[in-house]
């Protein structure tokens, strides 16, 4: 085999009809959305359909979408805005969350004084969700809780039924990081009371630098971009025409094809799991990522009995042998620091072996699983 792309939770190849329909309105459609004459309106009209589309899935209304660059920008922009605009001083996270919000949040910590507290994390990844309810019933300040929906590392999921009802009944605001799960999980946001979340249309076969931001209408957040009053003044800057279509378009055939491709994807990865057990019979899964119902059936973190001399050039090998994969989120490549999800979960002898996160898509195959053991087999082999 040439390459074995299983990296999916990073990003996904972007689909052909998804190409298709983005070219043919870069083509014909070029007018500026905020322009008042027929090429703008007709622009316009395009990112309108668009947002009343995506609005659909999660019944919702149509103003509560709002287009961003992705994920990052859409969480920045709903946790700076709480601190900024709605006085929010106190925020509840986990120590496994991703850097888009964990960063920002440290930042809003050292620059506006807000209180942190940090929810504890069991060994397999998933919440205390008494340690939760404990800190939301000892604050009397306005809190919002963020947590994500699911661990981009690790694949645990969130109750976020459970978590939206916790927060309505201590008046608490809940944002969650819904980039890992947005396109591949229904949300009916009509139901599971949450007041933001973030997605990005590069993780469901969409276009990268488009996501989009809920924001549940009345909240009063406003912009952390100055400019002008596109998005309905949440967000400054020309709208990206083609990108938002490619987003609509993604979303929408990820919605079609929502159950087929959860269980053509969870059967890849019940199949490398148990490939991988029987052959590598000391592998560990990191966190629940090898349970069927707590973890996302997209992703496994695996953790390989390789000592600390060799675990340095294991994930390089891989990529020698066409494999693409990693060692956590894409927001660390090059980094020496490891990953902090693994640090809160793992012992001091298990950082010390390499941990690999494989994520896949429909696009790959039983037989492409098969090369990956087998190479994986030689490399762990290879190193007694």
């Amino acid at each position: 085999m040439d390459q074995i792309y299983l990296d999916n939770a990073a990003t996904t190849c972007v689909r052909q009809q998804v190409i298709k329909k983005m070219a043919s309105v870069l083509g014909s459609f070029y007018g500026n959305p905020s322009s008042t004459h027929s090429f703008g309106r007709s622009s316009k009209s395009i990112i309108e359909q668009c947002r009343k589309n995506i609005a659909s899935y999660f019944n919702v209304k149509p103003s509560e979408i709002i287009f961003t660059s992705g994920g990052t920008e859409a969480d920045n922009l709903i946790l700076r805005s709480a601190v900024n605009d709605l006085g929010v001083k106190h925020i509840i996270t986990s120590k496994i969350e991703h850097h888009a919000v964990g960063h920002t949040i440290e930042y809003l910590k050292q620059n506006f004084d807000i209180e942190i507290s940090y929810v504890k994390i069991s060994k397999d990844g998933t919440i205390d969700y008494e340690h939760l309810k404990q800190i939301l019933s000892n604050t009397s300040q306005l809190t919002l809780v963020s947590l994500m929906h699911i661990n981009n590392e690790i694949g645990t999921i969130l109750d976020i039924d459970y978590v939206s009802n916790l927060c309505k009944e201590y008046n608490a605001l809940f944002h969650s990081d819904t980039v890992q799960s947005i396109g591949h999980y229904p949300l009916d946001l009509s139901k599971t009371k949450i007041d933001f979340i973030a997605a990005s249309a590069h993780k469901f076969h969409g276009p990268k630098g488009v996501g989009f931001a809920f924001i549940r209408s009345g909240l009063g957040i406003k912009s952390i971009i100055t400019g002008g009053s596109q998005e309905r003044g949440y967000r400054s800057g020309t709208e990206s025409l083609h990108d938002i279509v490619g987003l609509n378009e993604s979303l929408k055939i990820s919605y079609n094809k929502m159950n087929e491709e959860k269980a053509y994807i969870g059967g890849i990865k019940s199949y490398f799991i148990e490939k991988l057990k029987y052959t590598i019979p000391k592998i560990k899964f990191n966190g629940c990522s090898d349970h069927p119902t707590n973890s996302t059936y997209k992703l496994v973190n695996v953790c390989f009995p390789v000592d600390a001399e060799k675990s340095s050039l294991f994930l390089f090998q891989l990529d020698l042998k066409g494999i693409a994969c990693s060692k956590g989120s894409a927001c660390q490549s090059g980094s020496d620091s490891g990953s902090h999800v693994l640090k809160e979960i793992l012992s001091k002898d298990d950082l010390d072996k390499p941990s690999i996160r494989f994520s896949f898509s429909s696009f790959n195959t039983n037989d492409e699983i098969d090369f990956v053991v087998n190479t994986l087999k030689d490399l762990v082999f290879e190193s007694d």
